[in-house]
């Protein structure tokens, strides 16, 4: 798992500029209907979509988060195609898919992120970033799976873990990913004790 940087992107305002300039005229054909729920891309921004995603599997370090954030800036138009890659075969092509879709922040892909059909078992890498991007979407249903990884032998694994659930609750419970072992256990502890005193309450409720 990679954490995202904010860089400013101009792809996604060329391609509206571009679809801006493209006349009409009586004689063109109607557009078909579309049954998707989300916002439909222009055609324009629909290849460019096609073209990052294609792009996904070679891109590595800085160009990978780079092009999840160019994702969710791109936001709802793009979350079809992100949503076909959160099912990926690949762990690396699916991470980043979700990686991108809890970027957006839209509480409305928590549902479709429940319906995908995901391959079990589930990676303990995939599992933890559809923990995160859930919890970071507002569904707290796996947050204990990033409890868990709070305990990882993994530093940046232990970052996200605690980013993500800090941002979720507006508390980390003393917990610093680059502590002592021992420290960091004894901060684990604290989230364990959070953890049962809130089993069962609709908010941790499975869906």
């Amino acid at each position: 798992m990679k954490q995202l940087l904010n860089p400013k992107f101009t792809a996604f305002a060329c391609g509206v500029l571009l679809s801006a300039c493209v006349t009409t005229t009586d004689a063109r054909p109607e557009r078909e209907v579309s049954s998707s729920p989300w916002l439909e891309p222009s055609p324009v921004l629909a290849q460019q979509i096609e073209d990052q995603a294609k792009r996904l599997p070679w891109t590595h370090g800085v160009e990978r988060v780079e092009l999840i954030a160019w994702f969710a800036r791109v936001g709802e138009p793009a979350y079809p195609k992100l949503l076909e890659l959160a099912a990926d075969p690949s762990v690396d092509i699916a991470g980043s898919a979700l990686a991108a879709l809890g970027a957006t922040g839209d509480k409305r892909l928590v549902r479709p992120l429940h319906d995908l059909t995901w391959q079990q078992p589930l990676s303990p890498v995939l599992e933890l970033e559809r923990a995160r991007t859930l919890t970071r979407l507002g569904d707290w249903s796996e947050i204990e799976v990033l409890i868990r990884g709070l305990r990882s032998e993994d530093t940046m694994t232990r970052v996200l873990c605690i980013q993500a659930l800090g941002d979720a609750t507006g508390d980390k419970l003393g917990y610093d990913a680059r502590a002592s072992e021992l420290e960091r256990e004894a901060a684990a502890k604290q989230w364990d004790a959070w953890l049962a005193r809130r089993r069962g309450e609709g908010i941790l409720a499975s869906r």
